[in-house]
């Protein structure tokens, strides 16, 4: 499970965001903070794997609190450093580059809804798992982690072109939900065959998350979904 700490000076809010979270397979609310200290505090004795982070706070903003806590985190090499997302009605540019700047994996901006918060956690979740299982990076994975590279700069393995993966990842961004290889063939006009070779690759990049969807009889039908 992964733990996450949901700091927002709203009580209110702060228990719709927990709730969100608590609903998000995979995730655990370690504890709430209402102020920059109380998050500094709670992250020191929770050691949580995830901090939403609000800016506007009533003692220190969002990115003095992610400094302070990355900066505690150097001061104590055992300590695990944790990721941080900011939720915020903040819409400043500089601010969000100052976010950027300190560390934080996305900025999400108030209001959402649960269904949006699901998508950056389930990010999260996929940047941590991939991390994880890696002992040396492949640049495909350092562009999945830091983000992707202009089109047609990326290498594509042997036999799969750059305009046809570039009209797969569009359909797979602009589809609602997950779909299938013969739903993004039809799509596109492409072949089932070539719809699943550039999904499947997709999925091996870490740009794209694959289900099961069970049938009746026979193999389950693969359903893939965007990350990111």
């Amino acid at each position: 499970m992964t733990k996450v700490l949901v700091v927002d000076d709203d009580f209110m809010v702060a228990k719709l965001h927990s709730r969100y979270v608590s609903q998000a397979e995979g995730f655990t609310v370690a504890g709430v903070a209402h102020s920059g200290g109380e998050a500094l505090r709670a992250a020191e004795r929770l050691r949580p794997d995830l901090v939403l982070l609000d800016i506007y706070l009533p003692d220190m903003d969002g990115i003095t609190v992610l400094r302070e806590l990355r900066a505690a985190e150097e001061r104590d090499p055992d300590r695990p450093s944790a990721d941080a997302l900011f939720i915020t009605a903040a819409r400043d540019a500089a601010v969000v580059r100052s976010a950027l700047r300190a560390g934080a994996l996305h900025y999400l901006i108030k209001p959402f809804n649960q269904a949006a918060l699901h998508e950056q956690l389930r990010h999260v979740a996929a940047l941590r798992s991939r991390l994880d299982r890696l002992d040396e990076a492949r640049q495909e994975d350092v562009d999945q982690i830091f983000g992707t590279r202009p089109p047609g700069s990326r290498e594509l393995p042997k036999g799969l072109a750059p305009h046809t993966a570039e009209l797969v990842e569009r359909i797979l961004r602009e589809h609602p939900g997950d779909l299938s290889a013969s739903e993004c063939a039809a799509a596109g006009s492409l072949s089932r065959v070539s719809a699943r070779r550039y999904l499947e690759y997709f999925a091996e990049t870490g740009r794209a998350e694959v289900t099961l969807r069970y049938g009746g009889t026979g193999r389950p039908e693969r359903r893939y979904r965007r990350i990111g």
